[in-house]
């Protein structure tokens, strides 16, 4: 089977003591039951709104700090679990947008963890976790049309040989590189901090497994814990 082994560089253990990431690598089958994606989301928003889980505050402020830590700016740009929490606990619900998306945006709200999904087979060599020189091209959207921008110098950038997958750590995930559900070859990063109980994150990568075997039936995949 096809392996994934994304590298983390060691300057980014300085800016989060104790960062640790499950890496799932998923080899997909036919999508026979996608309204998986829709019901895991719809409970999800649910949990957010009891309260799930308890250590949610204490996970997102720690991902504050570290925003903090390398320049960004939490309350403009929030890592990506904050921002989806805040647009729950304002709306009550998030709308379906396709099902592996809605199943791992429903796992990063279960949790309050930062997930990433991508499609692995767009990518330019092994996934990266860098501190940016600034040179690094990232292909957006910008007012409806295609635009390339560029991160900050010392930013926390995800990369791979071609530019940036994911600026600001795990705040926006780039064009290319962009997961769906017609996706042959997936790639799912799940990142927490110590303030996320490390059995917890195991949880998280359950939840998504178990959702996308449901969802079709048949695939593979490959989990591997990252951690210093």
């Amino acid at each position: 089977m096809f392996t994934v082994s994304p590298s983390i560089s060691p300057e980014i253990y300085s800016i989060a003591p104790g960062f640790r990431a499950l890496s799932i690598y998923v080899q997909a089958a036919p999508v026979l039951n996608p309204e998986v994606g829709e019901s895991a989301l719809k409970e999800a928003c649910e949990a957010v709104q009891m309260g799930v889980p308890e250590w949610a505050e204490s996970h997102i402020t720690a991902w504050a700090e570290v925003f903090q830590g390398f320049g960004a700016k939490p309350k403009r740009t929030p890592c990506s679990a904050d921002a989806l929490r805040k647009r729950v606990l304002r709306d009550g619900t998030m709308p379906a947008l396709d099902p592996v998306v809605d199943l791992y945006n429903a796992v990063s709200l279960r949790y309050a963890i930062p997930v990433g999904g991508e499609n692995i087979t767009a990518y330019q060599g092994s996934p990266r976790l860098i501190v940016a020189e600034g040179t690094e091209p990232f292909d957006t959207i910008k007012e409806g049309e295609p635009a390339v921008e560029y991160p900050a110098r010392g930013e926390v950038i995800w990369c791979d040989d071609a530019g940036v997958t994911c600026r600001r750590w795990n705040w926006r995930q780039g064009i290319r590189t962009r997961l769906g559900v017609e996706a042959q070859q997936m790639w799912f990063i799940l990142e927490s901090l110590p303030q996320m109980p490390l059995e917890n994150l195991h949880d998280a990568g359950k939840m998504l497994t178990d959702g996308l075997e449901k969802m079709m039936p048949g695939l593979g995949f490959e989990v591997a814990l990252i951690r210093e």
